[in-house]
């Protein structure tokens, strides 16, 4: 029997139904071979293991005949094949449970696969904004917020702006068409800031009532 943990979504990615007024410009979610790539550190992990082969190579290369050298440096490939394996099984999960909602009023972020969380970005809560692409058209999208919200960023790792830790910035990362979802984030933050907030205050007779 297959089982949905987002179920009980009354809108995918959302925890909620959207309030009168905001609508669903864009979804989607990291891809994730390119979130394995980035987030999981791959060229580093394949450097370090190549590197380990390299130095038994060169450690035993005077001591045996070739081909046993080669033989020897084999193992520490084959770990280092397992260990991307799994780093990129990681970065799999991650992606399938990740939903990224961008509405003409915010953005939402449904993260995390062992702990599930939805982050709500208002675009008044959000200072700047920063793009950076790569050559495959996915890119990364960072947010800076303002006021005194803190978000920890082991929670929200790995969908943040890489080693910025005094403040943590949620990101967009590694999606699809990145350039042209800032787009829309841009234009929906320019339109939805520059709508006056109306806010009801009691008047001046009724406090005096009171």
């Amino acid at each position: 029997m297959s089982h949905d943990d987002f179920a009980t979504e009354p809108v995918p990615g959302l925890p909620e139904k959207p309030p009168e007024g905001e609508h669903i410009l864009w979804q989607g979610r990291p891809n994730w071979v390119q979130l394995s790539w980035e987030a999981m550190s791959l060229p580093w992990v394949i450097g370090y293991f190549v590197l380990l082969a390299l130095w038994r190579f060169g450690a035993v290369y005077d001591l045996l005949p070739l081909g046993q050298a080669i033989g020897a440096s084999v193992p520490f490939l084959i770990l280092g094949a397992v260990v991307v394996a799994a780093l990129m099984l990681v970065g799999w999960v991650q992606s399938v449970c990740t939903l990224y909602t961008v509405t003409n009023k915010r953005v939402a972020m449904r993260i995390g696969a062992a702990l599930t969380v939805t982050l709500n970005i208002p675009y008044r809560q959000v200072a700047n904004a920063t793009l950076s692409m790569r050559g495959n058209g996915t890119g990364t999208i960072a947010l800076e917020t303002m006021g005194d919200t803190r978000l920890s960023y082991l929670v929200c790792w790995p969908h943040v702006r890489p080693w910025v830790m005094r403040r943590t910035q949620p990101a967009l990362r590694c999606i699809p068409d990145a350039e042209r979802v800032a787009r829309l984030i841009a234009e929906a933050a320019d339109t939805h800031v520059a709508t006056p907030q109306v806010e009801r205050r009691p008047s001046r007779a009724a406090v005096a009532a009171e």
